[in-house]
């Protein structure tokens, strides 16, 4: 591992961990040194005009993980994530530079269209933001956006992925009577996810996903998340530590340099992370020393 600049080793004394008792087993699996990557950074470095925010992202995310950014706010875990469905496109003044891959194709490059990159790779986003509109509605929207307009096949995609994103049994009775934004916060955000996956992508980004939700709400969305990673590619941002150790495979950790942009500080196996990482900072902020 390449110890980035200005950050010293951990010394040889164990770091105290965050508790982890409470914690499935099966969250700790390492991933499979075989496993096909399915996104690839390399030497990333995002500003905007000639401000930096963000400088030397190298990472892979196997396929069929979950990976969480963690870090404090505003180290550019959020704009690393929107690199990968090319969000920070739409932002005045941000440029891209390094190489971000999907399936080993360049996402960057002239002849890939930011919209096929956006249908490949879905967005849910902080906060629920679901459309003035009925539940099929929501997530018939996007498969129409692309054309599918046969209505048999549309009442198919709206069930199964009201089903996917465990919402269907909640709502299968006011499809089309009650609007999106009438349901509570967790299942707005499970509608979002259900509108995400209509359009079928290989990845998911998510983006503080449960800042907004209740305690119940947040473990529906976590338990969902361990079930879509068998069909989905998933990345999440989260400042919540535990959140972080319960959902995710493999963590990185960003944190503000001395120039006050955002790095990359270590990337692992999500318990290794939080028992024992390779740097200080990483132990400092994960036991709640700084951050």
């Amino acid at each position: 591992m390449t110890i980035p600049q200005g950050v010293s080793p951990v010394t040889p004394t164990p770091p105290t961990p965050v508790p982890v008792s409470s914690l499935q087993p099966a969250v700790f699996a390492a991933i499979d040194p075989s496993a096909l990557v399915k996104l690839r950074a390399r030497d990333v470095r995002i500003r905007y005009g000639a401000r930096v925010a963000v400088r030397d992202v190298t990472l892979d995310v196997p396929e069929h993980s979950v990976m969480a950014f963690i870090g404090p706010s505003g180290c550019g875990k959020s704009t690393v994530l929107r690199c990968f469905d090319r969000m920070n496109d739409l932002i005045p003044g941000a440029v891209v530079e390094g190489t971000i891959e999907l399936d080993g194709q360049d996402m960057y490059s002239r002849t890939v269209l930011p919209v096929e990159v956006r249908r490949k790779v879905g967005l849910v986003f902080q906060r629920p933001n679901p459309f003035p509109m009925s539940i099929y509605e929501n997530v018939a929207y996007g498969p129409r956006r692309y054309g599918l307009k046969d209505k048999a096949q549309l009442d198919e995609l709206v069930e199964r992925s009201l089903h996917r994103a465990a919402l269907w049994d909640e709502v299968k009775d006011d499809l089309r009577k009650k609007s999106g934004l009438a349901l509570s916060g967790g299942q707005q955000q499970r509608l979002c996810i259900a509108r995400t996956m209509a359009t079928d992508p290989e990845v998911i980004l998510m983006d503080e996903p449960c800042s907004a939700l209740d305690p119940i709400a947040t473990l529906k969305i976590e338990e969902l998340i361990a079930q879509l990673k068998a069909e989905f590619t998933i990345v999440i941002v989260t400042h919540n530590m535990q959140q972080a150790a319960r959902v995710s495979d493999r963590t990185a950790f960003f944190t503000l340099g001395e120039d006050r942009a955002g790095y990359l500080v270590e990337l692992d196996d999500t318990l290794k992370i939080f028992t024992n990482p390779a740097f200080q900072l990483t132990e400092d902020y994960v036991s709640g020393r700084f951050g």
